[in-house]
């Protein structure tokens, strides 16, 4: 036991006496290399305050087309889905009655009137007392009150489109008995479009006819449907506290449908603004902070003041100058007062960013 311990204490002695006359390396400290950071330009770009919303596609005008009487179909002269003017026959009902109606009441009404002018020269010679012919003038006037009244039935037996427009499938054929209220097709004026969609009640007061809006829908996402505000309602709705906003919006081509479920964004307000990218934000507590880049490539914290937030993009209000180095990237690398090396951005610009957004 004594041999190891003094072995021991002699390996110690070796390696302190070795260490005290063999000199050491010394350390060195390496430099901090300088980090490189991505920077933008402090720009004046477009900024919109927008608010968005799920709204609804209507026709323009709409209506079912059905027939006011009950009659059997004689003659049918559309097909589904066809595109009409306004007063082309659609359908024709059986009519042989009310026709020879007609032709009975202007018989009457043609022989009332030939007595009527036998019997004047009669009544100027005294020869008839006025009463004879006070009373065939009123008979003449109910006959003509027949004559439209057999037009009116005949004119119900043939059923024409009220306005320009598409119509839909088709629910009768040829010799069904169709009766009031039964549909036979549907009549939609598409070449506009009604946009019904609820906005918050805290906007009403920005809520105006003629604010722009622009739309989406499922069946076209590479499409931006602009329209214009035409009417808000005059009512709240207490369970959503929400009003309901109608926009109207061209369909030219007819490649909206009604019934159609679109993302509207109404454009409240549009102006230009400093704007900047939010990875830029430094935020601490309640305020906010960026890095410039100054003139010899120091970094220099600068505190500003931030409005409206969109799409990855913050507007500045305060704390910024058009043409700053604003660091937005590296930004974890570096402490205010450091050296770095600047490369600039790719050129943005807010509008590009929203219509590759638009366009995604």
């Amino acid at each position: 036991m004594k041999k190891i311990l003094l072995l021991i204490a002699i390996v110690v002695i070796a390696v302190l006496g070795y260490n005290s006359f063999v000199p050491q390396k010394t350390q060195t400290q390496r430099p901090r290399p300088i980090p490189n950071v991505v920077v933008a330009k402090v720009e004046v770009m477009p900024i919109r305050d927008e608010v968005e919303a799920l709204g609804t596609g209507r026709a323009y005008e709409s209506i079912i087309v059905t027939s006011k009487v009950s009659e059997i179909v004689n003659e049918i002269n559309f097909d589904d889905g066809d595109i009409v003017k306004k007063g082309a026959v659609l359908v024709r009902l059986r009519s042989d009655e009310q026709k020879a109606k007609v032709v009975a009441a202007e018989v009457k009404l043609t022989e009332n009137l030939r007595e009527l002018e036998r019997i004047r020269s009669l009544v100027s010679s005294k020869t008839i007392a006025e009463l004879e012919r006070d009373r065939l003038q009123s008979l003449i006037d109910t006959t003509r009150a027949e004559v439209a009244q057999a037009k009116a039935a005949l004119n119900d037996r043939v059923i024409s489109a009220p306005f320009a427009g598409r119509l839909g499938l088709r629910q009768v054929s040829m010799g069904s008995l169709v009766t009031p209220g039964e549909q036979i097709s549907t009549l939609d004026d598409v070449s506009k479009i009604k946009l019904d969609f609820s906005v918050p009640e805290r906007f009403i007061q920005e809520l105006q006819p003629g604010k722009l809006v622009e739309a989406r829908a499922v069946a076209y996402p590479d499409r931006i449907f602009k329209g214009v505000v035409t009417s808000i309602d005059s009512r709240v709705n207490p369970q959503t506290r929400a009003v309901i906003v109608r926009a109207v919006m061209p369909n030219s081509d007819l490649s909206l449908l009604p019934g159609m479920l679109m993302k509207v964004k109404l454009i409240k307000q549009s102006r230009e603004a400093l704007l900047l990218p939010e990875a830029a934000i430094i935020p601490i507590q309640s305020k906010h902070f960026v890095y410039i880049v100054g003139a010899d490539n120091k970094v220099v914290q600068q505190q500003v003041t931030l409005g409206i937030r969109s799409r990855g993009w913050a507007e500045i209000t305060e704390g910024l100058d058009i043409g700053q180095q604003v660091i937005i990237r590296g930004i974890l690398k570096v402490r205010p007062g450091d050296e770095v090396k600047v490369q600039q951005a790719e050129n943005f610009k807010f509008a590009q960013v929203e219509d590759t957004e638009k366009a995604a």
